[in-house]
């Protein structure tokens, strides 16, 4: 009773990839040689943000990348802040589409750009996220549920990446309250419309906060198991394991779930209020 559907794209649009990037060179080739030698949709920019570089062989590759018309190399001499790097970015974008990509990812089928725009290019769209794969093969991101573990995080975390999930969700496109912005397509317009990424949320939760202001406009977030890719996580921010990262999460926990009361207060519309808000596998509460 599962079916895959896949609609025509009527306009070959443009995509602005938005990347930041602080060193990492490996992390970065892959990511867009993946981009390059895998993608079956063409027209594209590649927008890479550097932001605090040290590592001569980064430049090296930067240099290289310049001489491809299509990629552009700018530069964010702040402090890091994910929301106010992206936002700087899009200023500087030409595609009618936006596409921000972690650079520790790798594109795994040909056909992923299509997938996600074809979702993207309906108007009540607002976003799209992608399957999102650790390198061990199992799921990083199927989805983003509201409330789960005091805040909001990924559904199916570490189930195989060919379990079908809790009723079939890994397997088939479904609406959710949000995506992840390690992989996440939506129009510009739609961007523009809600004021971009919140820049108070300088680390965690501005890709949550995006999505749930795009809800609050009426808009749809849609994450579709056909664009696939792996995904490194956290390669160039790192971990939140210093007492300063700790504190910062904590006050983007905080201020989400006072920008978002209600939401927390009646739980997420995606997510049955009788399953656990402790684990991701979408087991009972009271089991």
């Amino acid at each position: 009773g599962i079916y895959t559907l896949t609609d025509r794209i009527p306009k070959y649009t443009k995509i602005s990839f938005i990347m930041h990037h602080q060193d990492q060179y490996d992390y970065l080739k892959k990511c867009v040689d993946s981009i390059i030698n895998k993608s079956s949709y063409r027209n594209f920019e590649i927008i890479i943000v550097e932001n605090g570089s040290t590592e001569e062989n980064i430049f090296k590759y930067y240099e290289e990348l310049k001489k491809k018309t299509y990629i552009k190399i700018i530069e964010w001499h702040g402090t890091f802040n994910y929301a106010a790097i992206n936002n700087h970015a899009v200023k500087c974008s030409t595609g009618e589409n936006l596409l921000f990509l972690n650079n520790d990812t790798e594109v795994i089928n040909s056909d992923w750009l299509e997938r996600m725009l074809e979702h993207v290019i309906r108007k009540e769209t607002g976003a799209v996220g992608a399957k999102m794969y650790y390198p061990d093969d199992t799921i990083q991101h199927g989805g983003v549920i509201i409330g789960l573990h005091g805040a909001a995080m990924h559904g199916h975390r570490h189930f195989h990446k060919d379990e079908p999930g809790y009723n079939s969700r890994l397997m088939v496109i479904q609406n959710l309250s949000a995506v992840t912005a390690a992989c996440l397509m939506m129009r510009k317009d739609a961007f523009l419309e809600i004021g971009g990424f919140d820049e108070r949320y300088s680390i965690a939760f501005n890709d949550v906060d995006l999505c749930l202001k795009l809800r609050e406009k009426n808009y749809l977030i849609v994450w579709t198991p056909y664009a696939e890719l792996y995904h490194y996580e956290s390669v160039t921010r790192g971990l939140d394991d210093t007492p300063e990262k700790q504190e910062i999460a904590k006050k983007e926990v905080e201020l989400l779930k006072s920008r978002w009361k209600e939401i927390f207060q009646q739980g997420d519309p995606y997510y049955n209020r009788n399953l656990t808000l402790d684990k991701e596998d979408f087991s009972l509460k009271y089991a």
